[in-house]
């Protein structure tokens, strides 16, 4: 960065006040943003347990449940990136002061990272935008959370065939109990490798993709 500071404009006592106040704001909307991703990830395993229940009751209970719980984990996944997508919003402006705006004042050196920060947030304030893409939003979901629950789905219904009403004997057994009306099982089978599959690649990117800085927006994408 140049160590010119006439792109940074020196703050009186009552707009640096103001900054303090907005500085609050920032973290306060960070905050209820994040509890509402919270809550999103806390349905979709609530509703992965009332499956594990119902498909687990009895010897006889059908898997099925196991399946159809995925149309609903994928539905709070992609509302938690959309959610997740306002939320980096919000935590990057409030990180993006603390970096730029709070450090150099509590360091006691000459300590600016970046002679144009004011320039970058008033232009987030002014033309408001997401940071950061719906498919990394939902990468990053997936690397914190979802990876996991759809792991425990999966292996969930692989237990229940292998175990219900009577453990498989044979390859056969195993294709016959997941096959599913006209479906048969191998179709069912590369059906559900192709589901967590996919989740696994688009996480997979996703790590590539922050690795590599290519985030979108200002002031900050970050990787929280």
């Amino acid at each position: 960065m140049p160590d010119d500071k006439s792109d940074r404009k020196s703050l009186n006592a009552a707009e640096i006040g103001a900054v303090a106040h907005l500085y609050r704001g920032e973290v306060y909307r960070s905050v209820i943003w994040r509890t509402r991703l919270d809550i999103t990830t806390n349905w979709a395993v609530v509703t992965l347990g009332v499956a594990l229940s119902i498909s687990f009751s009895s010897p006889e209970a059908s898997p099925l449940p196991l399946i159809l719980v995925g149309i609903l984990i994928i539905f709070f996944l992609m509302l938690e990136a959309r959610r997740y997508r306002f939320y980096n919003v919000f935590r990057a402006r409030a990180r993006w002061l603390e970096k730029h705006f709070y450090a150099p004042m509590l360091h006691d050196g000459d300590l600016h990272l970046e002679e144009n920060w004011q320039k970058v947030l008033a232009d987030d304030y002014a033309r408001p935008d997401y940071h950061i893409g719906l498919m990394a939003s939902i990468g990053r979901r997936i690397k914190r959370n979802y990876l996991w629950i759809l792991l425990i789905q999966s292996l969930a219904y692989a237990g229940k065939i292998a175990v219900h009403p009577v453990p498989i004997q044979s390859m056969d057994d195993a294709l016959l109990r997941t096959s599913i009306g006209p479906l048969p099982g191998w179709a069912v089978i590369a059906g559900g490798g192709l589901y967590v599959g996919s989740w696994a690649c688009i996480a997979a990117w996703s790590s590539w993709y922050d690795r590599k800085g290519l985030g979108i927006g200002a002031p900050d994408t970050g990787k929280g």
